[in-house]
């Protein structure tokens, strides 16, 4: 049976074991695709879609370490920032620390069913995100392509990736499958981790995801701040 929640772990590289990752992060080294892929570039999905894109800011590298968990616990701490009314610029952004103690609304709930259409989701998401910009042409689309067979994947993880490429899901797509601010807010967090906010093509993008869902103004600005620390 397809474990969505299992393929988003691998999606998104969860990194948390391997040291090596984690001691050229800590040095300073250069990882492709900066601080968020550098746990994901060993699954190659993410650093993939990414591409040559600018390095992402990231606090720490956190969802190179911790994956779908840090997903959650970035999107949390912005809900919280925001909550109490924190000025954006000074508002403190998740550590590791934070993965111990992330809201389960925040996460694929435990539920199988549930789990795997929220997980399914997060990942059309980072997938629409990426081709915001159409910078996926079909020649990226044959390498992408080329490179996911060689994963250990199953069928229906390459499958998904496949179709998702060739077609990826509509703001309306995206909206109607996300159940309170706190999934939209993640849903938004991950976007925004692969779409470069400087872009204008991708700055619209996620524009337009914020507004199809229904997220406010200052949520928007809090999530913003966990990707990029500014």
């Amino acid at each position: 049976m397809f474990n969505a929640t299992k393929f988003l772990e691998q999606f998104m590289g969860n990194s948390a074991s391997d040291s090596s990752q984690q001691e050229k992060a800590s040095s300073g080294m250069n990882i492709p695709g900066g601080n968020f892929t550098g746990g994901a570039v060993a699954g190659g999905l993410i650093g993939l879609l990414v591409g040559n894109k600018k390095a992402r800011k990231m606090a720490g590298g956190l969802v190179g370490y911790g994956g779908a968990a840090a997903a959650g616990a970035l999107a949390f701490k912005a809900y919280q920032n925001w909550q109490e009314g924190k000025q954006v610029a000074t508002a403190p952004v998740a550590t590791q620390n934070d993965l111990k103690q992330v809201d389960p609304r925040f996460l694929p709930p435990v539920d199988q069913n549930t789990a795997n259409n929220f997980a399914l989701t997060l990942i059309t998401a980072m997938i629409a995100a990426a081709n915001a910009d159409g910078h996926i042409d079909a020649g990226e689309q044959s390498v992408i392509f080329d490179h996911v067979e060689k994963l250990s994947l199953d069928s229906e993880s390459k499958a998904l990736v496949f179709d998702t490429l060739r077609r990826p899901p509509s703001l309306e797509e995206l909206a109607s499958s996300v159940q309170g601010v706190e999934q939209a807010s993640e849903v938004y967090l991950v976007s925004r981790l692969v779409a470069d906010g400087d872009h204008p093509a991708e700055r619209a993008y996620l524009q337009a995801l914020a507004h199809r869902l229904n997220l406010p103004a200052d949520l928007v600005a809090h999530l913003d701040h966990q990707v990029t620390g500014e």
